[in-house]
């Protein structure tokens, strides 16, 4: 008995050797750049990492597709295996099943993706030392930062160098510097606008090149809200109520960073106008001067173009800055839109989930079958036409108003502080409603080039995430100017008719 117990134990361990040997040799000849590019085809992720820090690192040492993508092997060899072959086998049906020329190249880009398919772990196994000699000031504040905050809030070393693994054209994550040259270019403008009647006209903003469309928006009545049963809808969209709203002037596009740029150009500062003196001038008629933006890290466009593009990752206290700047330099009164124009300006005097025909349903992602585009993507850029980035607004088709990309592109800045039961404390015919008189966060509408088709319609509120969206800013205090959690966020501005034009 002891002497088949004993066979059967060396047997067993053999056949275990064997086994661990022929799994060792399996991982190995898999783990490699050259395998994982034969299976999963990814020409533009492969040429892009060639150009990577990972790939041209100063010490020479070459980092592998496996040594990112996979947790490390020390970490647990059953999990490694597992994850290591689902891996291969979703890229392997996707290589079977799906066209290369539809891969969303753009968004395998994004952070989302990127934490999704990177491990963090692994980040750390090769960078152990997160002090390296000839690291900057900013650099080992925000590895501090990390350290002390990693675990409680869950950051990655991926959120910070996006940029590492594969090189992404224009992305740079370091401070910007002195003044942005790309500003539009053009004439200088030595006056603002002149405006004798309520009519579209083109504000130009005095000692810089920086021009903004206005739109006359009539006054009128209009339910705010949405009916029950309206698909994608929640319940901070009711009750219904009809309210009536004088007439405004309203950006005809999101600010671009042509205009942003002359801005912080004028503005940039180390310095600060304090947050409460820039909301109490809110109900000023007139405001002395403002300073601007601190420098962000590197250029907050994502790598995806500025331009006419909507400005974007600004902070609230930012876009009211931007308002009050341009107040100064025109002589009008400009600030941010009210939840009530906002939304009366979007519907553009239609009362349907969108300014055009059609419904969520129709819209939206679906899971089997293809979703069609054909009506929405003539206005609006969403998740389902946008590539994963914000478009320039004269891609799109404009509402009945003339306002292009108010629903999609990125969601927009509202005044008013966000309450989910805002609409049960208005009245019907109450004439320019605000919403409440203090809160935590704002109103943001309109949804971005992110969200589903439930997500961009004319009544879907939301609002500002301050904390969640400062998340991986190191800083202390954190930024007032800038976010670094969000990509989706912009604004457009609304003018105020001076007394006596007539309406």
């Amino acid at each position: 008995m002891k002497k088949i117990l004993l066979v059967t134990g060396l047997v067993c361990l053999v056949l275990g050797m064997c086994i661990a040997l022929v799994l060792g040799s399996t991982m190995s000849k898999t783990s490699s750049a050259e395998y994982c590019m034969s299976c999963h085809y990814h020409e533009q992720a492969d040429a892009d990492w060639k150009k990577s820090e990972h790939f041209l690192s100063k010490s020479g040492v070459v980092t592998s597709c496996t040594e990112c993508h996979l947790p490390p092997q020390e970490n647990g060899f059953f999990r490694y295996y597992m994850i290591k072959s689902r891996t291969g086998a979703k890229h392997m049906w996707k290589k079977i099943t799906t066209s290369k020329d539809k891969i969303d190249w753009e968004a395998m880009r994004n952070l989302d993706h990127a934490t999704s398919t990177v491990y963090n772990e692994s980040c750390l196994k090769c960078h152990a030392n997160l002090y390296p000699e000839g690291i900057n000031d900013d650099g080992i504040t925000a590895h501090l930062y990390y350290e002390e905050n990693a675990s409680k809030l869950g950051l990655n070393c991926i959120s910070c160098h996006l940029n590492t693994g594969h090189h992404m054209p224009g992305y740079e994550h370091k401070r910007l510097e002195g003044k942005v040259m790309d500003t539009g270019g053009g004439t200088v403008y030595d006056s603002a606008a002149v405006v004798t009647a309520f009519e579209n006209f083109m504000e130009t903003v005095p000692g810089t090149t920086a021009s903004i469309s206005m739109v006359a928006v009539p006054g009128g009545e209009f339910t705010i809200g949405s009916p029950e049963g309206e698909t994608g809808r929640s319940a901070d969209e009711g009750p219904c109520r009809k309210v009536r709203v004088s007439p405004f002037f309203m950006g005809e596009t999101e600010v671009t960073w042509s205009q942003f740029w002359s801005f912080y150009n004028e503005t940039m500062s180390e310095g600060r106008t304090p947050p409460e003196k820039i909301y109490a001038n809110n109900s000023r008629p007139d405001v002395d001067a403002v300073s601007g933006p601190t420098p962000p890290f590197g250029f907050p466009d994502q790598g995806w173009g500025m331009g006419e593009r909507p400005a974007i990752t600004m902070t609230h206290y930012a876009a009211e800055t931007f308002c009050q700047w341009l107040s100064l330099k025109t002589g009008r009164r400009y600030r941010l839109p009210t939840e009530a124009e906002w939304e009366y300006a979007a519907r553009g005097g239609t009362s349907s989930p969108y300014f055009f025909e059609g419904d969520a349903k129709r819209f939206r992602n679906k899971r089997f079958g293809k979703t069609d585009t054909t009506i929405i993507a003539r206005y609006v850029v969403y998740s389902n036409d946008s590539g994963n980035k914000t478009g320039e607004p004269y891609s799109v088709k404009a509402n009945p108003f003339g306002l292009k990309n108010m629903l999609g592109n990125v969601m927009e800045y509202c005044s008013d502080y966000y309450a989910e039961d805002a609409y049960s404390l208005l009245s019907d015919g109450v004439l320019d409603p605000k919403g409440p008189s203090e809160g935590k966060e704002h109103v943001v509408r309109g949804g971005s080039y992110s969200d589903d088709a439930s997500k961009v319609r004319c009544a879907s509120r939301d609002h500002t995430r301050n904390e969640e969206w400062l998340r991986t800013d190191p800083q202390n205090p954190k930024s007032i100017w800038w976010y670094s959690d969000i990509k989706g966020i912009g604004f457009r501005v609304v003018c105020e008719v001076p007394d006596g034009l007539e309406r």
